[in-house]
């Protein structure tokens, strides 16, 4: 079962958010203000916050122009997941992952289905690395933006979670790269 090692330093992990919607504004968008609260919440630095169309090289330049930033070393975005014709985004960032991250999509339909049952099947959640940076493709609603970072994301960026986390490796994620050519923790 899982632990807070509490011998273990709390480490801040630079994240950014960005909103996929040909709706919303930064004053009306409230899965990403649920996911940068409890981003700031749980200790960690909110790097950036945006919003893009349901645009598939809209939203592939800018989770790429994170990817590449030094200062960003987990993107979430909300929104584009589910079936209809403007729900884009896995489309616009699965090509884009050098390595999948299966058991996050498991997981969350598993969180999820206890909260709304059969309808988690309509999600396309998804995660994946690029760039040496963490990228997780979340529903755009704030209620699967909570379950998302209660359930899975906010003991996974917690260093002290035991008996492993995402901090502990990113220092490693560019082993296959010359040394000091990615990011670090």
């Amino acid at each position: 079962m899982s632990r807070i090692d509490e011998s273990r330093p709390f480490i801040p992990v630079r994240i950014a958010v960005l909103t996929v919607s040909d709706t919303r504004s930064l004053e009306d968008d409230k899965s990403g203000a649920t996911l940068a609260a409890r981003i700031e919440k749980a200790g960690h630095i909110l790097v950036d916050r945006a919003i893009v169309t349901d645009d598939r090289d809209t939203i592939a330049g800018k989770v790429s122009d994170w990817a590449y930033s030094p200062d960003i070393e987990a993107i979430i975005t909300t929104g584009g997941t589910g079936f209809t014709g403007r729900d884009v985004t896995p489309e616009a960032l699965e090509p884009l992952f050098e390595k999948r991250m299966d058991g996050f999509s498991a997981l969350f339909h598993r969180i999820s289905y206890d909260k709304i049952g059969t309808s988690t099947i309509q999600s396309r959640a998804t995660a994946g690395l690029m760039h040496q940076t963490f990228v997780f493709v979340l529903p755009g609603s704030p209620g699967a933006c909570k379950d998302a970072w209660d359930g899975i994301l906010e003991p996974q960026f917690d260093y002290r979670h035991m008996p492993c986390n995402f901090v502990e490796i990113m220092p490693r994620l560019d082993e296959h790269l010359r040394r000091g050519g990615g990011k670090s923790a």
